[in-house]
């Protein structure tokens, strides 16, 4: 069961390296508009905010892969608590307040992480 809570807590990390790199990166490029659903002008009139966002989940997924390499047990999965519930909360806030997609993409993987790494103590 820990080897499975592992992967999903780094498929969430990795999630989140994806948005740190399309919102700080790509956002007013092709890709970003084409995820984002906006055009050049809303690209660029969010261009700061949307960078803000991404090293914001580059946060997220430092402390994710913080988790999954720290040596001691105990600490690892306070980390990984820590960090997923974080995760959750913006996924919730981000199906409210943008789309209920965010709940899907970001929030699922979490939470599975969350379940099976309980399941593993």
């Amino acid at each position: 069961m820990g080897t499975l809570a592992d992967l999903f807590v780094a498929l969430t990390a990795l999630l989140h390296i994806g948005f740190l790199v399309l919102e700080m990166f790509l956002w007013t490029g092709p890709i970003g508009r084409g995820v984002s659903g906006k055009n050049e002008e809303e690209a660029a009139a969010t261009k700061v905010l949307a960078a803000n966002q991404g090293l914001y989940n580059g946060f997220l997924a430092a402390g994710l892969i913080w988790a999954l390499l720290h040596p001691m047990p105990e600490i690892a999965f306070q980390l990984k608590l820590f960090f997923l519930v974080c995760v959750i909360v913006a996924a919730i806030y981000g199906a409210w307040s943008v789309s209920w997609r965010t709940l899907l993409v970001q929030g699922v993987p979490a939470v599975l992480a969350l379940v099976f790494t309980f399941l593993a103590m």
